[in-house]
């Protein structure tokens, strides 16, 4: 059998549960007894050892503890002591080979992130962080040839590994704050929770709640993984509206938002409005400036100009590169390899990874920063001077065909020469990922940005302007030179 269909970038991603229509189910039970095999293979080469010490989680999804019995099936028939850490957070099973109770060697967890309900997935730790996706590619390699090596037969105990994380994250908080009242520093500040059913509502009553805080009006934290509130994910426009009305209706100083897997989160300011993509990288800059105010910030390719003129007006330094956290993150790491110093590599989808915290993307981590800066001001008042594009809009078109890759990287390159011989179009001074063109006033004034998505048969486009109808007109303009793509459904643009 091969499982090369599984992988997505550094994850492994399937259908598990049936019950969509034209959705087979393909993240099976020996799928993932497999994979977990080979990672025990790959984890047992990479350290020299035999047994190995290994945590397994999962998030709130329904095919999650069906799918974990397989995994510790695999691991315990080859000698692994696993750790049983049952519902937990992304973030948190990384933690699982940092803690000194746990000490383990990798950590499996099974999640799909923000996807359906009857997706799910698997992502790897070892003591170095997230397996890249070439590692992937190497454990599916083993699990295709069934190459697995084995020990005596392994162990199993259970794992409150939660609890160690929440105490974790309580000390950062007592520490930074520094309050008369050690044990509860939040006690003043209200904060409104949406969990949305995911991983994350131990935020709410693990840590915030023993710290003093007034977590009255947080809602869908009890875990659900058929997701009946909203979907869990900071992006999506539903959820973020929900927890906004939240904290207007319970007058809260603040609100947080998770992803299903706590790898990820968003915010609220104290007047409802939405701290998300463009506004939660800023905040979570101004965070990393505190201690190294000339620090450089990377980000994905379609954050606006706006931010960039926010981040150098701090006095921080700004590189955008290619979509997906791993990209962002890697670029992070390199840069402070060659001696740029860089504190924190972050994603509009809310990914954020901070220098001082292993480089892990941690929804809860920054969560818990953001909670330090609102005891100290208002989060209104830390972004007053970060400002908006007048609009925007992302047009996903879909292309047609099996080589989609190489098609859509031709398409970009016949924009590019087309954008070239357009007079009122520049090209952007810097850009790691398809085209990003600046339009001038006139004739869109703001700028675009055409990639190719990093797993799917999408070229997704993205437009920002400063003039009334100005994403119209650029959209127009893309529209028109693309018209001779008869592989690409433009349908949207029109």
């Amino acid at each position: 059998m091969t499982y090369a269909k599984l992988q997505n970038g550094s994850d492994i991603r399937g259908i598990a549960l049936e019950g969509v229509d034209g959705e087979a189910v393909n993240l099976t039970d020996e799928a993932v007894y497999d994979l977990a095999r080979a990672f025990a293979t790959w984890l047992s080469k990479k350290t020299g050892k035999k047994q190995l010490r290994i945590a397994v989680g999962r998030d709130s999804r329904l095919s999650g503890q069906k799918l974990q019995h397989a995994i510790t099936d695999g691991l315990l028939f080859d000698g692994a002591q696993i750790f049983d850490c049952d519902m937990a957070t992304t973030p948190a099973m990384f933690m699982a080979c940092v803690f000194p109770q746990t000490d383990c060697d990798g950590s499996i967890m099974i999640t799909a992130s923000h996807l359906p309900w009857n997706r799910n997935g698997m992502k790897f730790f070892d003591k170095e962080g997230g397996l890249e996706s070439h590692q992937i590619k190497e454990l599916r390699e083993i699990a295709d040839t069934d190459r697995f090596e084995r020990a005596a037969e392994g162990s199993m105990q259970k794992c409150d590994l939660m609890a160690l994380y929440a105490t974790h994250l309580k000390n950062i908080i007592k520490e930074a704050i520094q309050a008369a009242d050690y044990a509860h520093p939040l006690k003043d500040l209200h904060i409104v929770v949406d969990a949305g059913n995911g991983a994350g509502g131990f935020f709410a009553t693990d840590v915030l709640g023993p710290l003093g805080a007034d977590i009255s009006g947080s809602q869908f934290l009890e875990p659900d993984g058929s997701f009946p509130n909203h979907i869990p994910n900071p992006e999506n426009k539903e959820a973020m509206a929900s927890v906004c009305r939240a904290v207007l209706e319970n007058k809260a100083d603040l609100g947080l938002i998770f992803d299903t897997d706590v790898d990820r989160s968003s915010a609220v300011d104290e007047f409802g409005n939405p701290i998300s993509r463009n506004a939660i990288i800023a905040l979570a800059a101004l965070i990393a400036k505190n201690d190294h105010p000339a620090t450089t910030i990377v980000t994905d390719s379609v954050t606006s100009d706006e931010l960039h003129a926010f981040l150098e007006s701090h006095g921080m330094k700004h590189v955008r590169f290619k979509r997906g956290y791993k990209n962002v993150i890697n670029e992070a790491k390199r840069l402070n390899e060659n001696g740029i110093d860089c504190q924190l590599a972050i994603e509009t989808s809310g990914h954020a990874a901070y220098k001082n915290n292993y480089f892990l993307d941690d929804g809860a981590y920054l969560a818990t920063r953001i909670v330090i800066e609102a005891v100290k001001d208002r989060l209104s008042t830390r972004l007053a001077d970060l400002k908006h594009p007048l609009e925007e809009g992302e047009f996903r078109l879909p292309i047609d065909g099996d080589d989609f890759i190489e098609y859509g990287n031709a398409v970009i390159e016949r924009l590019t020469r087309k954008a070239a011989d357009t007079p009122f179009i520049q090209a952007a001074d810097s850009n790691f990922e398809g085209i990003r063109l600046n339009f001038d006033s006139g004739h869109g004034n703001g700028w675009l940005l055409v990639r190719m998505s990093l797993h799917d048969p999408i070229l997704p486009c993205n437009i920002e302007s400063n003039t009334p109808g100005g994403v119209k007109q650029i959209k127009q303009w893309l529209n028109q030179a693309l018209r001779d793509e008869t592989r690409l459904d433009r349908t949207i643009l029109e």
